[in-house]
């Protein structure tokens, strides 16, 4: 079995399914259900034996020292944070809170639990901590992508509370021998993507007719990479990854924010041929650049395709993929902007709640 920390947001969901799905194991899953941490994402594994839930918070060390000594994880992925860049410009103390303290409370349990294991099984035992593509902070549009060596240089709260996070793995690992892996990784888009992001956002307004705000000239550029395959470089880290080591997850393709809404509206035109506000680009509207806002984050993944990992699929038929998806699970996005979602959490379900079995 392995715990995962954050496992009902977008990427940690979707690394859930993946794991159950190809790694035919145990996973148990501990997340305070706020923001973006959603049930709903893992209703389909409702009652699978491999999964279980509980809901809960990092910084609870008592919670989670249970849940080690009962449970005897051989792994931790740690996906548990705030993560929305403009929320942590307005609300940096829910980003100190959660991504710092909560991620020293989880570290502390961790260790008190890793130190009386036997000597094999704390050579096997990993820690992985999923951290961000912009610790390394916005680059040059000539510049070479980031690698695991460069200097960092976070540009907002959110980066600069993934780089302590990190700074806190790597002593503890020098300290005590501790067997961490950092990952960085670029922008991920597909399913169950919590709808204040991007893309989702650009499908739901697009529908409704709304303005597609693009803040700037629309020509900072982004590396994205679709969550499977985020999700299946994780999995490889697990397996091959050296203890101590940060590793980069990148695709090798680089998109302004203006070509990606082009390219989103060129589909709606397609799958909604008779949508009434087609062709979708003509929603588009420049606005003033916001803070934050910083031109262009890339990175290098050299190292870990040298251990057999890379995409699997294009950009272009991802892109298709997730349109789909979001165009066939429209009550998913309506349920988390109406509020029932939240109504239906704070009402149901109390401090603890398990589903499955162990």
């Amino acid at each position: 079995m392995i715990l995962v920390t954050g496992g009902a947001g977008f990427i940690g969901s979707n690394f859930i399914m993946q794991w159950i799905s190809e790694e035919k194991k145990s996973i148990l899953n501990l997340d305070k259900l706020t923001h973006a941490g959603n049930l709903n994402n893992l209703s389909q594994l409702e009652h699978h034996n491999s999964y279980l839930f509980f809901k809960g918070d990092i910084r609870n060390r008592t919670l989670v020292q249970e849940l080690l000594n009962k449970y005897k994880p051989k792994a931790i992925v740690h996906f548990a944070a705030e993560t929305n860049v403009n929320r942590s410009i307005y609300h940096p103390e829910h980003f100190i809170q959660t991504n710092i303290v909560g991620s020293f409370e989880l570290l502390e349990a961790v260790i008190s639990y890793w130190k009386h294991l036997p000597p094999t099984d704390q050579s096997d035992f990993r820690f992985l901590y999923a951290s961000t593509n912009t610790v390394y902070g916005a680059i040059g549009p000539q510049s070479s992508p980031a690698q695991e060596n460069d200097i960092y240089a976070p540009p907002n709260i959110f980066a600069a509370s993934k780089t302590s996070t990190e700074h806190l793995l790597r002593t503890y690992h020098q300290s005590h021998g501790f067997p961490i892996l950092i990952s960085h990784c670029v922008k991920n888009y597909g399913p169950y993507e919590f709808p204040d992001h991007m893309i989702p956002s650009t499908i739901v307004n697009a529908l409704q007719g709304n303005p597609l705000l693009i803040h700037g000239d629309g020509s900072n550029l982004r590396s994205l990479l679709h969550v499977s395959d985020h999700c299946a470089a994780l999995r490889l880290l697990l397996n091959k990854g050296t203890p101590g080591e940060t590793y980069n997850i990148s695709s090798d393709r680089e998109f302004t924010h203006l070509n990606l809404i082009q390219s989103i509206c060129s589909l709606l035109d397609e799958f909604k041929h008779d949508s009434q506000y087609k062709p979708h680009a003509s929603l588009i509207k420049f606005v003033k650049e916001k803070p934050g806002n910083h031109r262009r984050f890339a990175l290098n993944s050299d190292k870990i395709r040298q251990l057999g990992w890379h995409p699997k699929e294009s950009f272009e038929v991802n892109l298709r993929k997730t349109v789909q998806w979001y165009l066939h699970n429209m009550p998913w996005i309506e349920n988390i902007i109406s509020g029932e979602y939240r109504d239906w959490i704070s009402t149901t379900h109390p401090e603890t709640v398990t589903i499955g079995a162990s």
